[in-house]
């Protein structure tokens, strides 16, 4: 039987780590299709024509051939299509947006340049290396004030938007941010890398195309 799903992305793609991470989560097999980003093959003619923004992931949803791009709308229409890891009333689907929104705005741009200024794919000057990574640690700290006293970011049971931010903060070390200094950001990850199916990056996608994964 052919799987419904189809990603695109990259082994070393936090966004494409967040939503295999999703669909393994949920129990659903998926086909596989990589793209070789430093080969610019994001930028194709043949990869515009399914996400024009030129960026990885993007998820072909065979039930309606269309295919969904940007993480965080990615995440919400696996989420709904499913019925899983949605929340459980209309306040939390709310909240669930609320923190997305704000994961985009203050979270991770932060975590994904200092990474990417570590890992040699990025220049910044100090002023705006430093500022990247005290806005990040300002965005952990709220985070972290947050999760006191919580095993969720909203509600009783985890959500999308754990999924997402914690496919953030599994790349953080690589950026310079010392997840030790936040108590309570590490025994949230620790309860949502206890779910089923949980697979930690690194072992997560392949460097080639795979069927049914």
């Amino acid at each position: 039987m052919t799987a419904r799903f189809e990603l695109h992305g990259m082994a070393r793609s936090g966004p494409a780590y967040a939503i295999m991470l999703m669909l393994r989560l949920c129990g659903e097999k998926f086909d596989y299709i990589h793209v070789n980003l430093m080969a610019g093959e994001q930028k194709t003619p043949e990869f515009l024509a399914k996400n024009r923004f030129g960026v990885v992931p993007a998820l072909l949803d065979r039930n309606n051939d269309h295919v969904y791009v940007q993480s965080a709308s990615i995440l919400e229409h696996i989420a709904e299509s499913l019925k899983q890891f949605t929340g459980k009333t209309k306040i939390e689907h709310v909240q669930i947006r609320e923190w997305m929104f704000w994961s985009w705005d203050r979270l991770i741009p932060n975590i994904y340049r200092s990474r990417a200024m570590r890992l040699g794919f990025r220049t910044y000057g100090f002023d705006t290396a430093h500022m990247y990574f005290n806005e990040g640690n300002a965005a952990l700290k709220m985070l972290d004030d947050h999760l006191s006293g919580r095993n969720w970011i909203v509600g009783d049971a985890a959500t999308y938007v754990d999924i997402a931010l914690y496919g953030v903060l599994a790349y953080a070390g690589a950026g310079g941010f010392e997840l030790k200094l936040y108590p309570n950001i590490n025994k949230w990850m620790s309860h949502l890398e206890a779910l089923p199916n949980f697979i930690t990056p690194g072992t997560h996608l392949p460097m080639v195309s795979q069927k049914e994964m």
